[in-house]
């Protein structure tokens, strides 16, 4: 019997509780009201019916936008659930990033459908990333506001990112690379690029966050190439692996 979505909000509210992610019970009742919704809820209980998942824990990565979650399908390999807040006005400054997309020429009129539309956006980026053997998180799935992937680390600890970890000249080749990649054989350029989106971990680098990413036609992707790069050479430099310009970097990358 399918359960009903009060049932699960209280199984997800026992989860957070007894997670070690959240410090307090204010910030885990936070958590329930800002995230599970009743919209939310159908979602997930969807993904479960359909064998995506089949258990819920706690939230091991938090941002304005949406908030990262531990589960497991059902042979118990595990999963990363995101999840975007539907109730945030972080989302308005997104805008640029779907319009000009030819992929979606019209805005959606609601910002929920609008969020709807970013997930969509986030998943087929993925898909295409990864079509191109570039290393993103594998996706399984996706409902609405949530997006099932692979989950990189050792569960429940997600794996650090390139800003919580040593790097050295080969991180630096391997992010090149995976830009000229990117661009050349995916036709995406990922535009929100930096240090907090790139995990390494088991001898891997494996690149996320795609929402943001848009097809090389877009008219301001040149321009969000070349923050990419900036944010990468900055980070390289600031930790002394690199003295390069990020000119050098574009030239490279788009040839």
């Amino acid at each position: 019997m399918e359960e009903e979505p009060t049932k699960l909000r209280e199984r997800l509210a026992r989860y957070e509780r007894e997670s070690r992610f959240l410090l307090k019970d204010s910030d885990q009742r936070k958590v329930i009201e800002e995230v599970f919704d009743t919209s939310t809820l159908i979602s997930l209980q969807g993904l479960m019916k359909k064998g995506i998942i089949s258990e819920m824990y706690g939230a091991v990565r938090s941002g304005k936008e949406a908030k990262v979650f531990y589960a497991t399908a059902p042979d118990g390999s595990p999963r990363a659930v995101k999840i975007y807040l539907t109730v945030t006005a972080e989302f308005r400054k997104r805008y640029p990033y779907i319009s000009g997309d030819p992929r979606f020429a019209k805005l959606p009129p609601s910002s929920r459908e609008t969020i709807y539309l970013w997930v969509r956006k986030e998943f087929k980026n993925m898909q295409l990333a990864s079509s191109k053997g570039i290393r993103v998180p594998k996706p399984y799935s996706f409902s609405k506001n949530i997006i099932v992937m692979e989950f990189i680390g050792n569960p429940p600890e997600p794996a650090p990112t390139f800003a919580e970890t040593e790097v050295d000249l080969e991180d630096f080749k391997w992010v090149v690379g995976t830009l000229k990649r990117l661009y050349r054989e995916a036709r995406l350029v990922h535009a929100d690029l930096s240090e907090y989106n790139i995990f390494k971990f088991g001898g891997e680098r494996v690149l996320f966050d795609f929402g943001s990413a848009v097809v090389t036609s877009h008219p301001n992707a040149e321009n969000f190439l070349r923050r990419d790069v900036e944010n990468m050479v900055r980070f390289f430099r600031r930790r002394g692996v690199v003295n390069l310009s990020a000119d050098d970097i574009m030239k490279e990358v788009v040839g």
